[in-house]
């Protein structure tokens, strides 16, 4: 496997963003971008800030100040359906399927409610069946989401964002509970959907190993602020990430709850 090589075009920018829940400040002039065909880790200790971030970008939570733009498009105080047809796709920390829905027909929402929202039922169930071709879930397309594993169910979130054929895919902890086969099947996934599908990944993860082999860029929040940025072997030298992880400057290299 290789990492992903930086492009020159930007497809999401973050200037000065700042938010706080009432006394807290849960982001604190948070500046970066991401580029065309880029994959970029998120990381940072619990508590950090990371979700908060997703959440801002998506239009789940308004942020008090700052820019975002994406494709050179302003998308603040866009709602998030409006965000997602733009191009932007997100998964969650905690898996949430549509239960009582087939897997295709979970992907079918994707489809339906995407960047191509026009599609007939019939034209989204033929794009749903090719995505879950494309992430291994054609055979349980018939299936109740409710009934698949939780690496499966993964596997579903990603198809499900997918199917809105978005241009940046944002990944929250999308191998929490996974074991180290289920962790590199999921890289693979993950790499392929960046070269055949040039899609560009924002991604938040707490497996440190599965990082440095996913990102070609990594990014490191504390209380909100970047602290570091750079290759996973500079993030990794970084002091200021060793304390924000370990507490001191003794404790080697950071090493995250790989949950």
């Amino acid at each position: 496997m290789s990492q992903s090589s930086p492009s020159s075009t930007q497809l999401l920018k973050l200037s000065g963003v700042k938010k706080s829940f009432g006394g807290l400040i849960a982001v604190n002039n948070l500046s970066f971008d991401v580029g065309d065909k880029e994959i970029v880790g998120l990381i940072g200790p619990n508590g950090a800030g990371k979700t908060t971030v997703f959440n801002i970008i998506t239009g789940m939570n308004k942020r008090d100040s700052g820019n975002i733009s994406f494709l050179g498009t302003n998308i603040v105080g866009k709602k998030p359906h409006v965000i997602a047809r733009l191009g932007i796709a997100r998964t969650f920390q905690t898996v949430r399927p549509f239960a009582r829905m087939t897997v295709i027909e979970n992907a079918m929402m994707g489809s339906l409610f995407g960047k191509d929202h026009t599609l007939s039922v019939g034209a989204a169930r033929e794009r749903a069946f090719q995505i879950l071709s494309f992430t291994d879930l054609a055979t349980k397309a018939e299936t109740l989401a409710a009934n698949l594993t939780l690496a499966e169910q993964r596997r579903l979130e990603l198809a499900r964002a997918i199917a809105t054929q978005p241009r940046l895919l944002m990944l929250d902890e999308v191998m929490a509970g996974l074991n180290l086969t289920e962790i590199s099947e999921t890289l693979e996934l993950l790499f392929r959907l960046n070269r055949e599908m040039q899609i560009s990944i924002l991604v938040i993860e707490h497996v440190m190993k599965a990082v440095m082999k996913l990102c070609s860029r990594i990014i490191v929040i504390d209380h909100g602020s970047t602290i570091a940025e750079g290759t996973p072997q500079e993030v990794v030298a970084n002091e200021d990430v060793i304390i924000a992880y370990m507490g001191d400057k003794k404790g080697g290299s950071p090493k995250p709850e790989e949950n």
